[in-house]
């Protein structure tokens, strides 16, 4: 007889929890997005440089990362959903403490307990989808996950510029109202059984079996010997140094307001929009998992090309984003929403931003074949007792490059400020780190060579454990 678990299970019922486990993977990106429009309002305020900011930023990047390797690993072993209930109040305490914070040493310090509970929502939420979607559409259903992020991204690049332009510490109280609701989201989410979407094992698991198979200690060191997790896992070093500068985007074009006259508190509200709106191309992640999906019934290098190429041929446009002129025309002093419409309204009348924005998009749009595909690429070379621990360790060497692409730019702005005023100094600091997408696109194409023995070494282990059940 085949185990119940939870209430319901039917269509609506799943339909109903991939939800869930989308919208709050893009939580954790929403907590990363609020804080760098509010760079100089929370520096203002705990009477501290900006790049103080910038290093909360990094280090809770990194302490994210870490931690979810823990979650990851203990999400493998034993029941997900707990894990996920408890990280996710955890990051919410660290929110509201950073509402709460009077002074840039409990800042860091909250922001620190949040990131710990942001590590258990991507980690362990990675390895309950995986559990939910076929491989034939695992590159369209991840595109969705890394979608939410990006929009996660994107809402708290714009929750926190605008909401937090007069206040900066409304944004940190929504958001902690809005984790509570996840954590009782939770509770009405169906429980996955680990291995369901296998067709290897879906005959075994029909009738009544149980995928009983959990990860151990003994088995890292064959999982750091798979090839294709290594080329994964090493090419977020070097992509997320690319994409961790990119949380600057805000400031360069809030640098750009102010060298055109107009005030702080309006620039802010300037460089949040514009990087809102450049972000939009993200969107066409869904097309790259389509790519991916379809590349791949014609050959197992499939994922692996797409994203190398979306990779390497995004470079150049993202090197004309940073450098091509834009006149910003809005009321300077006026209310948040009459700067945001007049933004908006420069994209059809003022061809600069135009341009801009049709560059920012085709950058973002060839890019963001990387996220869907690598979630798919993990999932298709582990078995499902090792997915969200490869996934944590590779989550780990992205925040590892993404902290030191977000940290270091800081400073690279910083010692270029010497031969190029402000703004120039952020465009030529993100051109420079935009370079680290070379030695990314060149691991994706390695990966591309091993995968296909990895995937069929999976197929047949599913098989011969499918036997046994």
């Amino acid at each position: 007889m085949v185990r119940r678990r939870g209430w319901g299970g039917g269509a609506a019922h799943r339909s109903y929890s991939v939800l869930v486990f989308v919208l709050l993977a893009s939580l954790d990106n929403v907590a990363i997005g609020l804080v760098p429009p509010l760079y100089g309002p929370i520096s203002s305020s705990f009477d501290v440089s900006q790049r103080l900011l910038g290093l909360v930023t990094a280090v809770s990047f990194l302490v994210s990362a870490v931690a979810a390797v823990g979650w990851a690993y203990v999400g493998d072993r034993t029941d997900r959903k707990p894990l996920l209930m408890v990280g996710t109040l955890v990051w919410a305490a660290g929110t509201g403490g950073s509402a709460l914070a009077q002074g840039y040493p409990a800042f860091l310090a909250a922001q620190l307990v949040a990131a710990v509970g942001l590590g258990a929502v991507g980690s362990v939420g990675y390895s309950v989808v995986t559990d939910l979607i076929s491989p034939r559409r695992r590159g369209l259903v991840m595109s969705f996950w890394g979608l939410s992020q990006g929009v996660g991204t994107l809402a708290g690049t714009l929750v926190g510029g605008l909401l937090g332009a007069a206040d900066w510490r409304r944004p940190f109280w929504l958001l902690t109202v809005v984790g509570l609701a996840a954590t009782a989201a939770y509770l009405f989410t169906y429980d996955i059984r680990r291995g369901q979407s296998e067709p290897e094992l879906s005959g075994a698991l029909a009738g009544g079996a149980e995928y009983d198979y959990r990860i151990t200690r003994a088995d890292l060191p064959g999982i750091l010997a798979r090839r294709t997790n290594r080329w994964l896992v090493l090419q977020g070093l070097t992509a997320q140094a690319a994409f961790g500068s990119l949380v600057w985007l805000p400031v360069l074009f809030a640098q750009r307001a102010q060298a055109q006259g107009y005030s702080a508190a309006t620039a802010v509200v300037v460089g949040s929009v514009f990087a809102t709106l450049f972000q939009l191309g993200g969107v066409l992640s869904i097309v790259g998992g389509l790519v991916g999906d379809a590349v791949q019934r014609r050959t197992p290098r499939g994922r692996a090309l797409v994203a190398a190429v979306g990779i390497l041929a995004a470079l150049p446009f993202y090197l004309v984003l940073f450098f091509v002129p834009l006149r910003i025309d809005v009321p300077d002093g006026g209310s948040t929403g009459a700067v945001a419409g007049a933004v908006l309204a420069s994209v059809v009348t003022e061809p600069t931003v135009g341009l801009s924005l049709l560059t920012a998009v085709l950058a973002l749009a060839l890019t963001s074949a990387n996220s869907p595909n690598w979630f798919a690429l993990i999932a298709d070379v582990n078995p499902p007792e090792h997915r969200g621990t490869v996934y944590s360790l590779g989550n780990l060497v992205n925040g590892i490059g993404r902290a030191a692409g977000n940290g270091l730019v800081g400073v690279a702005f910083h010692a270029l400020r010497a031969a190029f005023p402000p703004p120039l100094n952020y465009a030529v600091g993100l051109a420079v780190f935009q370079l680290f997408f070379v030695p990314t696109g060149v691991m994706y194409w390695l990966a591309s060579r091993t995968s296909p023995r990895d995937i069929d070494e999976v197929r047949t282990l599913l098989h011969e454990r499918a036997e046994r059940l």
